[in-house]
């Protein structure tokens, strides 16, 4: 909402929520007059939800990537991965229940334990 005009091209403005701590003055340039979206002009904002499709029976999840690590309270490790089929979800692994993971597992370490070298050498360099 618009508090004062303070000059030709300045205007006070007021604003809600976080942006209170922002800069109230604005240029007049910046300001737009309030209009309504119209739903029929922006049809493709309204996608449908994509239908998740079930697998078939015998067919198994083929893990494609281990995206993060975890250690629980109960110091277990739980692995979030990423599965082929893209209409199925991440999902979170313990270490002993994992199936056909070994290769994804053992690249995610590997990955890691890399980044944990070059850290370790930059620290050893300052």
């Amino acid at each position: 909402m618009i508090k004062a005009l303070h000059e030709p091209n300045a205007v006070q403005v007021e604003l809600t929520g976080e942006l209170m701590n922002k800069h109230l003055a604005s240029s007049v340039s910046l300001i737009k007059p309030h209009s309504s979206s119209d739903k029929e002009s922006f049809t493709l904002r309204n996608k449908p939800p994509l239908e998740i499709l079930p697998l078939e029976e015998g067919e198994e999840k083929k893990i494609v990537k281990v995206l993060k690590e975890i250690r629980t309270r109960n110091k277990k490790r739980e692995y979030l991965l990423r599965y082929r089929n893209p209409t199925q979800e991440n999902e979170w692994l313990l270490a002993k229940d994992k199936t056909n993971s070994n290769k994804p597992l053992r690249r995610f370490r590997h990955q890691k334990n890399l980044k944990n070298r070059k850290l370790s050498i930059i620290k050893l360099q300052d």
